[in-house]
């Protein structure tokens, strides 16, 4: 375990790092990006073993959703980075005159990135791109709930960056967070659970650090009967049993038209047999839950509602089969809390309003989505209905394309990232107005008697 000398020490030569420039410059910022995109390539084989030991995540699996998804990240940034670096110019009000404004960027300093478990590598790295773009220095806690992942991530670091640029911190989160917390750094980035992100906003408090919140919560999926059902049920199977449910964006719940219910479940058991064959214990695609905790808080929703399929699991192995659930109750525990797993309730509505009013119970979820062909279901879905992203027609994707923000919405976060609002959530918009000397309007001067209608003329 790190001791507080050895935070200190580490704290004050990031300090001096930033301080001395050397982070600031286009040319710098492009280079460490590639620095990074090499180092990942290398340690590509270790980075899926440990994957594959942490979460059981085929390499398939564990190269798209981790690896795959951060070189696209990486490229995008970095063929953009030196456009978003100008300062862009804006107007400036004619009472100014004679006047030009315009916004730079600026760094912010030194950043933390608080990494979770269920995608160990991609969710520390990938806020990493957006500090390296913004010309930050940075240190990184990864999940020693992920301990293998963890330990790649702290020797691919160590191997490719000066720690007084970037480096690694390991250790039991509920100590080493405060612990370098006790400092003040000028963001923090976490992602994580709403309980450990209220506490990481608390020990921001007293510095006054900004802080980016990735959080969580019970994002639903609303099938109305106006929709392709073989299509929707793949892509529902799909995105909730990817990495055995263990994704903040995962639907948690669906909601589906009375009408299909029947139609849409045999679709969806037609989906996890096609998926993961009759048993899904024995495919080599299906990821396991972290740990033996998380798995005895998933397995205990079992207990409410009646298994409509699924259901099996093998504490020992850390299995829980792909499960859908009905005839669960909103007040039943399954109900109440992110499920963070493979269990997949499915509840039914008559009319959107009675959906909309229905999906509010769990206020602000982090992702949202709506299986239809209708343009004023999307619609009222869309404009009534506060979250922090999603799809139509889709589960998951959205979080792949770097033109779109991500984040969540009150309960579920606060800030975003990914693509240009990475490098907008690592640097501070600074506004500057430059006033020429050649002319020097009398008008804001004292004395001001009989300015004040020649004022409201220039201000009207």
């Amino acid at each position: 375990m790190i001791s507080n000398a050895q935070i200190s020490q580490l704290y004050n030569a990031q300090h001096d790092y930033f301080d001395s420039g050397v982070t600031r410059p286009y040319a710098f910022r492009k280079a460490m990006l590639q620095k990074l995109k090499k180092a990942i390539q290398r340690y590509e084989p270790r980075i899926l073993e440990a994957l594959k030991l942490d979460l059981n995540k085929h390499p398939l699996e564990a190269y798209s959703s981790e690896v795959g998804f951060l070189y696209e990240e990486i490229a995008y940034i970095a063929a953009n980075l030196k456009q978003w670096m100008e300062p862009e110019v804006v107007t400036s009000p004619f009472v100014t005159y004679p006047s030009s404004s315009r916004v730079y960027r600026e760094p912010l300093g030194l950043t933390l990135i608080i990494a979770p478990w269920n995608y160990p590598f991609m969710l520390q790295l990938s806020p990493l791109v957006g500090a390296i773009a913004g010309g930050n220095c940075a240190i990184l806690k990864p999940s020693e709930l992920a301990p293998h992942t963890a330990t790649v991530i702290a020797g691919l670091i160590k191997e490719t960056f000066d720690p007084a640029y970037i480096t690694v911190v390991e250790g039991d989160g509920s100590t080493v967070i405060p612990a370098l917390m006790a400092f003040r750094f000028d963001h923090v980035f976490f992602t994580g659970s709403i309980p450990v992100g209220k506490k990481i906003m608390e020990m921001a408090v007293p510095h006054l650090t900004p802080v980016t919140l990735e959080l969580g919560g019970k994002s639903p999926c609303i099938v109305d009967e106006k929709v392709n059902i073989k299509v929707a049920a793949k892509r529902i199977v799909w995105s909730k049993f990817w990495n055995a449910g263990q994704t903040c964006v995962a639907p948690d719940y669906l909601l589906v038209h009375h009408k299909i219910k029947e139609e849409l479940t045999a679709a969806l058991k037609a989906a996890i047999v096609e998926f993961f064959g009759e048993d899904p214990a024995a495919s080599k695609d299906y990821a396991r839950m972290i740990n033996t905790r998380r798995f005895d808080a998933v397995a205990a929703y079992l207990k409410e509602g009646h298994v409509l399929y699924g259901g099996q699991t093998d504490r020992d192995q850390r299995y829980i089969a792909p499960t859908l659930l009905e005839d669960v109750e909103w007040d039943d525990q399954v109900m109440q809390e992110e499920i963070f797993g493979p269990v997949l309730p499915i509840l039914t509505f008559e009319t959107l309003p009675q959906a909309i009013q229905a999906i509010k119970k769990n206020p602000y979820p982090l992702a949202l989505y709506v299986f239809t062909k209708s343009k004023k279901t999307e619609k009222e879905l869309i404009e009534q209905v506060r979250f922090g992203g999603g799809c139509v027609n889709n589960a998951l994707v959205h979080l792949t394309n770097p033109e779109l923000p991500f984040g969540g919405a009150g309960f579920s976060g606060m800030g975003q990232y990914h693509g240009r609002y990475s490098f907008e959530t690592f640097t501070h918009a600074k506004g500057m107005l430059k006033t020429g000397t050649w002319l020097d309007v009398p008008v804001k001067y004292p004395p001001f008697k009989n300015k004040l209608g020649l004022l409201k003329k220039i201000m009207k």
